[in-house]
């Protein structure tokens, strides 16, 4: 009886948490489907306000997703073998490289984005141009990538595996392809996870680099939220979640059977 009432507890403490964190997602987004959010749903429902933002922010929206995949694409190309490399070597060096690679994290975005416009803001083209968004958020999130795939080189004894590839006769190029990176798999596939949430959600760092021409979805959010009427607001965010749960949950089950094989 003892157990039941505490599981009973625990189980609508829970319920309560989760309530109170999705409730308000809940009619945030209910008001994007509404004639009018004052009268509430009485008012009738609608897809205006969804359409209307779609019509206003499908640049934003696909820019966002750009830059997501190019920041995933570039920590995978740099970070994995960087922490492939930051591994092997070991000793006081590699630990001060890993930690300036971390730094990023103890920073705050908007300081972030200061260093990179006082250091490039110069340069008109790239200013302008979404790869200055691109670079900000390389730099966010590759410690995430770098941590994660190392943390399974620490599980892994990797060097070993290296060797024995290196005394059959394998490549340097071979055994990183064919050993390093299967191993590292599950780090590889939870740091995207990580790289493509931060960047698709990264709020601070890119509106202080963003231009007119290179707004993402949060900024959008940002901006209708302050400027428009709250239906085509919360629309924003229907859309928001529409385009970004299916692919963080698609992400999240390939990283699962990535770790069952």
């Amino acid at each position: 009886m003892r157990d039941r009432l505490i599981f009973a507890g625990q189980l609508g403490f829970t319920l309560l948490v989760a309530a109170f964190l999705v409730v308000p997602v809940v009619l945030s987004i209910s008001a994007g489907v509404t004639v009018n959010y004052f009268r509430g749903i009485q008012s009738g429902v609608t897809l205006q306000w969804v359409v209307q933002v779609w019509n206003l922010y499908a640049g934003e929206i696909g820019l966002s997703f750009l830059i997501a995949f190019a920041t995933l694409a570039v920590t995978l190309v740099v970070g994995v073998p960087a922490a492939y490399g930051l591994h092997v070597k070991g000793g006081r060096l590699s630990r001060v490289i890993e930690e300036i690679i971390t730094l990023p994290l103890a920073i705050p975005g908007l300081a972030i984005a200061l260093a990179l416009l006082l250091t490039y803001g110069g340069f008109g083209g790239f200013r302008q141009s979404w790869l200055f968004i691109l670079t900000g958020h390389v730099v966010f999130t590759m410690p995430f990538m770098v941590r994660s795939v190392m943390a399974v080189f620490a599980s892994v004894d990797i060097k070993t595996l290296d060797e024995g590839a290196a005394s059959l006769g394998a490549s340097p190029r071979a055994r990183f392809c064919n050993v390093i990176v299967p191993n590292a798999m599950p780090g590889i596939l939870a740091g995207s996870l990580m790289v493509v949430t931060l960047s698709l959600g990264e709020f601070n760092l890119t509106w202080m680099l963003h231009t007119p021409l290179t707004k993402t979805l949060p900024v959008g959010l940002a901006d209708s939220y302050a400027s428009m009427r709250l239906e085509v607001a919360s629309a924003y965010t229907l859309i928001f979640f529409i385009m970004i749960v299916p692919l963080l949950v698609a992400m999240q089950m390939f990283a699962e059977k990535g770790e069952k094989k």
